[in-house]
């Protein structure tokens, strides 16, 4: 071809080729994963430390704040707030467990103190007949959340008068609706427990219904509640030997197998279910992340149960006047040194040691009036002698447990003055002979007595017509028609055949003599408050 170059075969015009990439090296993909990893682990952190926050132990909002209603503390001792503490992990918190079906009184008080630093805890049950210092005549502290009002008032109330009790501050509060126990039970797949007693109870008012057998067994949700909230059978002879007191000892052991299954790590994987039982049943000025704070203190801390002391706030069984029910009343006191070497020991987060004066603990004088370690009384009625009743020349006479009135308590139950055990109920005319464990029902409402020295059975014959002799199991007919009974519906007595012992009708105003002791029984008074 005239004038024109033939390119050469195989080459092509020149272009600008892309450069190859470079590998990476071995240690440059090293450099990259380790960042990739310090990344997830700075994620991860960051969320761990969002999950787990550390209860802030600074001083609560003051007096003068907007976010608090100050606490009217009267003229008693004001509780201790501050001051140098035992470690600077060393939390206390104040359980409540409210039962919404028993008309929302607060029967479960827990003061516990938890030594992150040292892995130790204590948890001290405060018996629901606690005698606390309040201007109100009951002075049960399970009936002060609802004197206060209820809600968060109430709550407040209940405060001031365990702080007050124990001479300082919790650092938290926890309430808990008691259902939300067993929703926890039902979320761990159950707790193995070994029930002491069997139980059976039911209460149509509450929608309750115990039935339990005793021994070692799973309890569910269900199961657990029952346990929990159970105080004594149908038949008010069988219960507790020691009343509320072993309703504590029970839920104490309770609590404390479930604590134990539930620090087991298999149940860190039920977080999810465990935070809406807490959404949904818990109030607290504790954040969720605070619980999981304690919770994972715990578990990865390495706190044992065997490091976790129960007790019960050391107390004993008194008796007091009441103006409004015309009877005396059960109730338990603290034992003051004892409660005194608890709290500086066990509870209190403070170095600094307390004294009984610190501490608001009520007791009952010899001649029924209340009196306080702090020296004052709220009630200044209490304070004074009782005075059942005035004569027309101005005088007055003292109530005393040995005038025969009964000691009881918010139920109607009558109690033995010395344990504290339920001998009766004042609505049903029913008195269990406390030394024997016979049972003497008023011939004028239920026309039955049992007689404690033998168990034999004698029918009001004013009803039936009928008596059985306990000392033989022979029948007579109607003392009417010829017997040697006299009808105790008309004001006559009735011998034991197997005793000896007589007993004049209570409902015609007499007293029933105990066939097996030859003690006069209680006089059962209207327990309808005075208007």
């Amino acid at each position: 071809m005239a004038g024109g170059r033939k390119q050469p075969r195989g080459r092509k015009s020149k272009e600008k080729r892309p450069k190859k990439p470079s590998r990476l090296t071995r240690q440059q993909k090293l450099l990259i994963a380790l960042a990739v990893v310090l990344a997830l682990v700075v994620v991860i952190v960051a969320g761990w430390k969002s999950l787990f926050i550390r209860p802030d132990l600074s001083p609560k909002p003051s007096a003068d704040s907007e976010e608090t209603e100050e606490i009217d503390w009267g003229e008693g001792t004001r509780p201790r707030s501050d001051g140098e503490r035992k470690s600077e992990d060393y939390y206390t918190v104040l359980i409540l467990g409210r039962d919404t079906g028993g008309g929302g009184n607060t029967d479960t008080m827990l003061l516990a103190s938890y030594d992150v630093t040292n892995q130790k805890a204590t948890v001290m049950s405060i018996p629901r007949d606690t005698m606390v210092n309040i201007p109100y005549d009951i002075k049960r502290i399970n009936a002060v959340y609802n004197y206060g009002g209820k809600g968060e008032k109430g709550i407040q109330y209940l405060y001031k008068e365990i702080s007050q009790l124990v001479g300082f501050e919790p650092d938290y509060q926890v309430i808990i609706e008691w259902e939300a126990v067993g929703e926890i039970v039902d979320a761990m797949g159950g707790v193995w427990f070994d029930v002491p007693r069997n139980m059976n109870y039911d209460d149509p008012y509450q929608d309750l219904s115990i039935h339990i057998e005793k021994g070692y067994q799973l309890l569910d949700g269900e199961g657990a509640m029952g346990v929990l909230r159970y105080r004594h059978d149908n038949d008010l002879r069988y219960g507790y030997p020691d009343g509320d007191l072993g309703r504590i000892k029970t839920q104490q052991a309770f609590l404390q197998a479930m604590v134990e299954q539930l620090l087991k790590v298999k149940n860190v994987t039920k977080i999810n279910e465990f935070i809406k039982v807490f959404q949904d049943n818990v109030e607290t000025d504790l954040s969720f992340q605070n619980i999981l704070w304690f919770a994972q203190a715990a578990v990865f801390g390495g706190l044992s149960i065997d490091n976790v002391n129960f007790v019960t706030m050391p107390n004993k069984n008194v008796s007091c006047w009441s103006r409004s029910y015309h009877s005396y009343q059960s109730y338990v006191t603290p034992i003051a040194n004892e409660l005194l070497d608890l709290v500086n020991n066990e509870l209190s987060p403070y170095v600094e040691q307390f004294t009984l004066s610190d501490l608001d603990i009520m007791s009952v004088n010899s001649d029924g009036s209340v009196s306080s370690s702090t020296g004052y009384v709220e009630d200044s009625k209490a304070a004074s002698p009782p005075v059942t009743s005035s004569g027309s020349g101005g005088g007055s006479t003292t109530a005393k447990p040995e005038e025969n009135q009964p000691v009881t308590d918010e139920n109607g139950n009558i109690l033995d003055p010395e344990t504290g055990e339920i001998i009766g109920n004042v609505n049903d005319g029913t008195t269990t002979d406390p030394g024997t464990g016979g049972t003497t029902t008023d011939p004028g409402t239920g026309g039955t007595t049992t007689d404690p020295g033998t168990g034999g059975t004698t029918t009001d014959p004013g009803t039936s017509g009928t008596t059985t002799d306990p000392g033989s199991g022979g029948t007579t007919t109607d003392p009417g028609t010829g017997g040697t009974t006299t009808d105790p519906g008309t004001g006559g007595s009735t011998t034991d055949p197997g005793t000896g012992g007589t007993t004049t009708d209570p409902g015609a105003g007499g007293t029933t003599t105990d066939p097996g002791t030859g003690d006069s029984g209680f006089v059962i008074i209207d327990p309808a408050p005075a208007a």
